[in-house]
């Protein structure tokens, strides 16, 4: 029976100021699947850590990958607007050390395991899967994203712009890898010079 003070089957009453427990779920499976990886993590130990009921749980995601999605998804979007107000700045010297300057001050936070999508998409082998789906749809959003901070810095459009792209993705890619492995703090310094190489290479060719 739904709790009418929490929408919940059976769950006990929270406090009004508590997240509703669809956000809760995303909350605590993004943290539990990103710290120690999603196929480690059960519905019943998220269910556990939310303090909800399996009813609960499968109405909100009727099965664990829906819940793998959605925390995917919250996880784009974080990384997308992060970036795009990074990359405002309206001198694209300025806009290129912002979005730099995300990406390291990411990699420095407490917990920081790489990237979430690279993550996932190591766990989920069949290209077809919606999570590898949508692994890919963010990786072509940042190709998108890097190409059009290219081609602000002076890097012609077309093919020239879309090989730059796919190398700041590459050297992205890697210093995620290196934040998490390495030295994070060298980080800032080594991305930003590695992409004015690519940038300075691809104008250089036109």
């Amino acid at each position: 029976m739904v709790n009418p003070r929490t929408g919940e089957d059976g769950a006990v009453a929270k406090t009004t100021n508590e997240p509703p427990v669809r956000e809760r779920l995303i909350d605590s499976a993004g943290a539990l699947f990103y710290a120690e990886g999603i196929r480690a993590i059960s519905a019943d130990r998220i269910i556990a850590a939310v303090g909800t009921t399996k009813a609960t749980f499968y109405r909100h995601f009727p099965t664990k990958d829906d819940l793998v999605l959605a925390y995917l998804e919250v996880r784009a979007e974080l990384e997308r607007s992060g970036v795009t107000a990074a990359a405002a700045a309206s001198d694209p010297q300025e806009a290129l050390r912002g979005v730099v300057g995300v990406l390291a001050d990411t990699s420095c936070q407490p917990g920081f395991r790489g990237c979430p999508f690279i993550n996932a998409g190591a766990e989920y082998a069949d290209a077809a899967h919606p999570v590898r789906r949508l692994v890919a749809e963010q990786r072509t959003w940042w190709t998108t994203f890097f190409r059009t901070l290219a081609e602000r810095l002076g890097v012609p459009s077309g093919a020239a712009a879309d090989s730059a792209a796919a190398q700041i993705l590459m050297l992205r890619d890697g210093a995620l890898v290196a934040g998490y492995l390495d030295d994070p703090n060298a980080i800032q310094t080594q991305l930003s010079k590695a992409i004015t190489a690519v940038v300075t290479s691809a104008r250089a060719d036109r």
